[in-house]
């Protein structure tokens, strides 16, 4: 049996191991941690291209995860389809709602929008909640043979030495690895609170005053903050003033109850590097997703194992 080794255990590893999977290969997880200390573990997790590139990929890999979700669709993955209101303007990157099925996306009403939005979508779109979904994926990888290790990859020599094909999925962990200038950080704050009673929306419209709710099962998740090379992942007060405030401008007048103050440093690149190394001919790099891992991760896997098909 074909054999290849993904190495990180947040979402788009976990999506990429088990697409080679299905592709015939038996496959080994390697990474620092698993699932649940990871980035993936901390996020919103919502459905929406947000700071990726590059545009036409990133579409096309989100459409292909939103249908993959379409079949993850139970109620012990963690995955629902939600009511999601989205902000943009004339600059916004809106082709994503074209990519949608039809009747899943149409533009909001002006009653429809919270305060401070000018126009509006508002789509259908996966909510894949990370206690649930990540767990749920990682049982199917070892239900598929799949093994794990937990192991600290210091250099991109000893990841090429890992088996004949691997592929590296280890976010922002891919800066050390590969030396790459332009892999960094962009620091994202939210607040996990009990549900509110309001629809769930996004405005990124501003750079540096992202705001969003996310009302999952059984929390909600406010944010946020979108601060580039921003290495911080302690707490800080400021910003959930910051957030608090945004809130309320949005015309949400109860005062949230916070649960849980987490931070987390998406991992921001010019474009997605989702190729061969150049020295490594048996490395395929698969990171710097930003802040849409949850997003596009299964479109990044389902086109990953076709290519390594033709590898073999």
């Amino acid at each position: 049996m074909k054999s290849a080794t993904v190495v990180g255990c947040g979402i788009v590893g976990l999506t990429a191991a088990i697409a080679l999977q299905e592709a015939g290969f038996r496959v080994k997880i390697v990474a620092r941690e698993k699932h649940g200390n990871t980035l993936s573990a901390k996020v919103g997790a919502i459905w929406f291209p947000f700071e990726i590139q590059p545009k036409e990929k990133a579409n096309a890999w989100a459409s292909l995860a939103y249908l993959r979700y379409q079949q993850d669709l139970s109620p012990h993955s963690g995955v629902s389809f939600i009511p999601f209101t989205t902000a943009y303007t004339a600059e916004s990157n809106s082709d994503w709602t074209e990519l949608l099925p039809k009747g899943a996306v149409r533009k909001a009403l002006p009653s429809e929008l919270p305060r401070g939005m000018e126009t509006a979508f508002i789509s259908l779109v996966p909510l894949a909640e990370p206690t649930h979904y990540l767990p749920y994926l990682f049982q199917r990888f070892v239900e598929n043979g799949g093994s794990f290790e937990a192991v600290e990859i210091a250099s991109l020599e000893e990841l090429a030495a890992l088996d004949r094909l691997v592929v590296n999925c280890s976010g922002l962990g891919a800066k050390q690895l590969c030396q790459d200038e332009d892999l960094h950080p962009m620091r994202g704050q939210i607040l996990r609170c009990e549900k509110l009673p309001v629809a769930s929306f996004a405005n990124p419209t501003k750079k540096g005053a992202l705001s969003y709710v996310i009302n999952r099962s059984e929390d909600c998740v406010i944010g946020g903050t979108d601060y580039e090379n921003d290495w911080n992942e302690n707490a800080d007060p400021a910003d959930t003033e910051l957030i608090l405030a945004r809130l309320k401008d949005t015309g949400v007048s109860e005062e949230p109850r916070i649960l849980e103050t987490v931070v987390g440093l998406r991992p921001r690149r010019s474009a997605v590097r989702f190729e061969f190394d150049p020295v490594y001919a048996g490395v395929f790099h698969n990171y710097g997703h930003g802040g849409a891992g949850f997003t596009v991760a299964w479109g990044c896997a389902l086109e990953l194992a076709k290519i390594l098909e033709t590898k073999t």
